[in-house]
């Protein structure tokens, strides 16, 4: 078979132009053919079998199509952002100033300070693990936002901040619970969860969360705060709320107090009613530097109502006793009766009663830090005389 010949473009000086080639016009000289063409079988031209260029512009109905699809899978994400946002699921980065942390009754009255330290040098090497929980209560509210969980991770943020700036940021969820109760419950399981509260921590929030409002009575704040915990826990918790009751407000290391001291205190001071004024007396007169001193104050005060209960027993009630001869003190011409003097600053209403000697105090300002206050008030008003 004859072999063919590679043919290659006309030489334009063999063409028959006009105007002839000079040695000043350099006619045009072709171009070096590339490898990758394909001569043999197109004698009108070259076809061109690799890296051919792409098509300078799209069809119009494919990038209809494709704009149309950018703008779907935009509004797509846009959405599922938004509902992330609203359902509390994005995790979002808020100032520390932009918290308000009494937003709830606490139920944790202190910090462990070596876990304290600990959870600081974590932050310090590895960041923010785990987000806290907000509420967002509005763009007027300042803060804007009330805090529900993590405390102790702000506490440790707000200690790292003043080191380094970058710490002056907290990763949060911003929830919207559907009430204030549905929003202490996350606060009480939460810290149930990651670390235990003391039996007095959680009686003093089921306490406080009926003193809100937040639930009608002790029953129904037990039953909701504590529905996870066995029903002996929570009996336990409930004799507690006596101690808060009775001794809130002087107790200094209230956390420290064991089960067994606490149970014990909760019954003493619901069969003797005396007990709580001289505790509280005690306690705010001389106030324990250590969680053991104001145990063992405790403990003492419970083994003296115990004496003075065996005395009243019925036993020694049994005992004869002899009838002694009373004379009669001589009538005393009547007193003439004081006025009584009533008055109300601010929210609290006063009552004094000359004739008795009473004071009475009523009105929505008379709460357990107002009648601490008095305490400490007539203290040192003693000490001054």
């Amino acid at each position: 078979m004859a072999k063919r010949k590679r043919l290659t473009p006309a030489n334009p000086d063999f063409l028959g132009t006009d105007t002839p080639a000079t040695p000043d016009t350099e006619a045009p000289r072709p171009e070096p053919m590339p490898d990758d063409l394909e001569t043999k079988g197109y004698p009108l031209g070259i076809a061109r079998t690799r890296n051919r260029p792409a098509s300078p512009s799209r069809p119009p109905i494919a990038q209809v199509a494709g704009e149309a699809s950018a703008a779907a899978a935009l509004s797509e994400l846009t959405e599922a952002m938004r509902q992330a946002r609203s359902e509390g699921r994005l995790v979002q980065s808020l100032k520390l100033g932009d918290i308000d942390l009494a937003h709830l009754v606490r139920d944790r009255l202190m910090a462990d300070e070596a876990d304290l330290t600990t959870l600081v040098d974590s932050l310090r090497k590895r960041g923010q693990q785990t987000p806290i929980e907000v509420v967002d209560r509005g763009e007027a509210s300042r803060p804007r936002y009330g805090l529900i969980s993590g405390w102790r991770r702000i506490a440790a943020l707000e200690r790292l901040s003043r080191e380094d700036a970058r710490f002056g940021q907290v990763l949060a969820l911003v929830r919207a619970p559907k009430n204030a109760a549905e929003a202490y419950v996350a606060m009480v399981e939460e810290n149930e969860i990651r670390v235990g509260l003391s039996y007095y921590e959680r009686a003093r929030i089921a306490v406080k969360s009926v003193e809100q409002g937040v639930y009608p009575d002790l029953k129904t704040a037990l039953n909701s705060l504590f529905e996870n915990v066995s029903r002996a826990k929570r009996s336990k918790i409930k004799s507690f709320t006596t101690l808060v009751e009775a001794l809130d407000g002087v107790l200094r290391f209230p956390t420290a107090i064991g089960e067994r001291l606490g149970l014990d205190l909760a019954k003493h001071l619901g069969e003797r009613p005396d007990l709580r004024g001289r505790l509280r007396t005690d306690l705010v007169a001389r106030p324990p530097d250590s969680p053991e001193a104001e145990q063992a104050h405790l403990a003492d005060a419970l083994s003296q109502g115990a004496v003075g209960a065996e005395s009243a027993s019925p036993t020694a009630a049994r005992q004869p006793i002899e009838p002694v001869a009373v004379t009669p003190p001589a009538p005393q011409p009547d007193a003439p009766k004081q006025p009584r003097r009533e008055v109300r600053v601010g929210d609290v209403k006063t009552r004094f009663d000359a004739d008795t000697g009473e004071v009475h105090l009523a009105g929505p300002g008379v709460d357990m830090r107002f009648l601490v206050e008095l305490e400490t008030w007539l203290r040192r008003r003693e000490d001054r005389d």
